[in-house]
């Protein structure tokens, strides 16, 4: 048995988000393009012989019980398994919280896959999968990581072509967004039709590997609500461009808006701004990074 293990969750935006209707049961049908990229959160499980989970955090605010994802993971493959021995999880965030990067989902995705691996339980990938939508919708693609579309409520996934490298440039405001409120107060009815990201563009420009095709698609139905709300999350994506960024896009429900590069320089540069420069007040955090395309290995 292992006695300790350390891995990564690593965090995603959205290429593209598009939202077609509200279902009968309240939740909204979609269709996304989801990229996994190199910013992770650090996750130690360590097995003790006495029962029972507990969680240690580096940020105060995050609850430690069942409230939060990696305790509710590791439950429901220790409740099924009937394990005898508990363990401790420490979990150190680096993916901005409530940012529309899926830090939490990616973080329990993290421990199913863990907790699978320590107790030596023999679940596939599809099987965590399977059992990850009962904590969230995004977590059967945080396992499966990498390019994707992603349908229904997030749940049924596509793996993609691995989309062509390039420098990825977050931003995160120092707001924090609710999900519910933004699909709340998504009015389908009222909009145009280019309002909605050209989802089956995307897929192509991206079997094509052509990174300014993709770009140039870039697309989030949610922008509709979240900007209206915040106005920074507009100020920042005009930023980025301006520093020299591709493109700019917020990613889920936001607040966090990432710029895509190809030239490393300015992408340097743009950090640096970001950062330290005159736009320092733009954003809370912000991070460079690229893409995540390793599919092979399910995480670490």
């Amino acid at each position: 048995m292992i006695r300790h293990l350390g891995l990564k969750a690593y965090g995603k935006i959205n290429l593209g988000l598009d939202v077609l209707r509200k279902r009968d049961d309240g939740y909204h049908e979609v269709r996304m393009i989801m990229q996994t990229v190199g910013l992770y959160d650090k996750i130690d499980i360590y097995l003790k012989e006495t029962p029972g989970i507990e969680v240690v955090t580096n940020l105060y605010y995050l609850p430690v019980n069942e409230n939060n994802l990696v305790y509710k993971a590791a439950k429901l493959l220790m409740d099924e398994f009937h394990v005898p021995h508990g363990i401790r999880i420490h979990l150190k965030k680096f993916i901005p919280v409530s940012a529309g990067m899926a830090g939490g989902s990616s973080d329990a995705a993290a421990v199913l896959f863990g907790v699978n691996k320590m107790f030596q339980l023999g679940l596939t990938r599809e099987e965590l999968m399977n059992r990850g939508v009962k904590i969230g919708a995004d977590v059967p693609y945080c396992i499966m990581r990498g390019t994707a579309l992603s349908e229904g409520i997030g749940e049924i996934l596509t793996p993609l072509t691995d989309m062509p490298q390039c420098q990825v440039l977050i931003a995160k405001p120092s707001v924090s967004v609710s999900t519910k409120f933004v699909y709340d107060h998504l009015n389908l009815a009222e909009l145009k039709k280019e309002d909605h990201p050209d989802i089956d563009g995307i897929i192509e420009a991206i079997k094509s590997h052509d990174i300014y095709k993709v770009s140039e698609r870039l697309g989030n139905v949610l922008e509709t609500v979240t900007i209206r709300e915040y106005p920074v999350i507009a100020d920042i994506k005009e930023k980025l461009k301006e520093l020299g960024a591709v493109n700019a896009l917020m990613s889920g429900s936001g607040p966090t808006v990432f710029g895509i590069f190809t030239n490393p320089i300015a992408a340097g540069r743009a950090y640096e701004e970001l950062r330290y420069g005159e736009c320092r007040n733009l954003a809370k955090q912000a991070y460079l990074t690229n893409f995540y395309n390793t599919k092979e290995v399910p995480n670490g």
